[in-house]
């Protein structure tokens, strides 16, 4: 998650590094770097001036805390802003009964897909009985989307006739009431841009149903032609918020940044990978912490608590203390891990940790892991320690994987104990004992 820009604000703040105090002249260097990282992120320019101006203002007029290294000043004084660029932690409004949701957007932004996990995550989150309205009928395989996405979460999708997006957002709300729901979330048609025929679409359904949240799927991937359309979407609907989707791709934080800069309308939602539960509420000081290569422990150890066998957790707790961690032991972990998204994500989440690269595995990785660790004999798995170089190719032969990806494991067995330990120093309040990975 914004990978890109996080990379070069460490940059800009390398400049300040082991530097006495801040002065005028270094700061300058900072705050171009800063602009220029904002700018290759796709920020919008005029907010990329804004915000460099506030920060450059705030930094040359800071008062200077012995205590506090210039770097660590400088950090704060971004952090900040961008907080004060995306503002508080927005709320939804759910008050009515049923309360009515409709999402807008165009075509490709995950529109489909973020309907969906917004209806599973307020079963899962709020306890809320949610109805989906498939009324995008210019795109029947949306409906069918839909239909698919509704069974797999086991919510109710509502579709009509199939034929009238005007009747069907009518019918749903009768719907929704007899099937005893308290939230519509009514997935509208989108196009690859800017249309008058949807536009006007969208604005006869809102009239409609009169919805309490407009939302409009903004993909973070996309240029700043996406703006412009939140601009337009904002201007004929009144839009409550958006919702970021697609953020465990090559997200650069442009979209995101501008959007509610222009608008001044909140992000309330973020949406990232294919698995339906991966959305969340869009915190940003959660957001703005990962920008900053700060880690974002709160989240860390929620999908911890959430996603992790918190038995087998506890007795592999146990089998550490004793100094009984095996290979069979890091696949089970490993597994345990993947549940929780991406190694790579979760890796972004902890201080410091963005910058190991070898421990970034995909689905593919975890096979080859698997293949060298069936090809260890019981006696290896039992004692990593005994792995000499003639044993290293005698699995990388019967693995079919090279020695160099035997070497790579042993090593990401080491880390892997490392951050086991840490995981295992969550305790049921939320409390985190030390990371073995410190920012540097």
């Amino acid at each position: 998650m914004f990978e890109s820009l996080q990379g070069k604000l460490t940059e800009a703040f390398k400049i300040l590094r082991g530097k006495g105090k801040i002065t005028e002249n270094n700061i300058q260097d900072a705050v171009k770097q800063v602009k220029l990282s904002l700018l290759e992120a796709d920020v919008n320019y005029k907010v990329v001036k804004d915000l460099t101006e506030k920060i450059s203002q705030r930094a040359i007029g800071e008062k200077v805390i012995q205590s506090i290294s210039p770097d660590q000043q400088f950090i704060k004084i971004v952090n900040d802003e961008l907080l004060n660029l995306f503002g508080d932690q927005p709320s939804l409004d759910l008050h009515s009964r049923p309360a009515i949701i409709l999402i807008a957007g165009l075509q490709g932004s995950g529109k489909t897909t973020a309907a969906a996990k917004l209806a599973l995550w307020l079963k899962k989150k709020n306890g809320r009985t949610p109805v989906l309205v498939a009324d995008d009928v210019h795109r029947p395989a949306a409906i069918d989307q839909l239909e698919a996405l509704g069974k797999n979460i086991d919510v109710p999708v509502f579709s009509g006739d199939r034929k009238d997006p005007y009747k069907i957002a009518k019918e749903a709300v009768d719907f929704s009431i007899k099937k005893g729901a308290d939230v519509l979330i009514i997935d509208t048609a989108g196009r690859l841009q800017i249309d008058e025929e949807m536009m006007k679409e969208a604005e006869a359904i809102t009239e409609i149903v009169k919805p309490d949240e407009i939302l409009m799927a903004l993909d973070s991937m996309a240029g700043q032609d996406v703006v412009n359309a939140a601009v337009e979407f904002d201007k004929r609907l009144s839009l409550t918020g958006f919702i970021l989707t697609k953020l465990d791709g090559d997200a650069r934080g442009g979209i995101a940044l501008s959007t509610r800069y222009v608008t001044g309308k909140p992000i309330k939602f973020s949406s990232m990978g294919e698995k339906l539960d991966q959305f969340d509420l869009f915190y940003p000081d959660r957001i703005v912490s990962r920008i900053l290569g700060m880690g974002d422990i709160v989240s860390l150890v929620e999908k911890v608590q959430e996603d992790l066998d918190s038995k087998k957790m506890e007795e592999m707790e146990k089998r550490l203390k004793k100094a009984q961690f095996t290979f069979d032991d890091f696949l089970d972990q490993l597994h345990q891990i993947k549940k929780m998204g991406s190694l790579s994500s979760i890796l972004e989440m902890i201080p410091g940790a963005q910058n190991m690269k070898d421990l970034k595995i995909d689905d593919e990785q975890v096979k080859h892991v698997e293949a060298i660790i069936n090809s260890m004999t019981r006696k290896e798995r039992s004692n990593p320690e005994i792995m000499n170089f003639s044993r290293k190719e005698r699995i990388a032969r019967g693995s079919g994987r090279p020695i160099s990806e035997v070497n790579k494991l042993m090593k990401n067995y080491d880390e892997m104990k490392k951050m086991i330990k840490s995981f295992n120093k969550m305790d049921k309040k939320g409390k985190i004992g030390k990371f073995p990975f410190q920012m540097k």
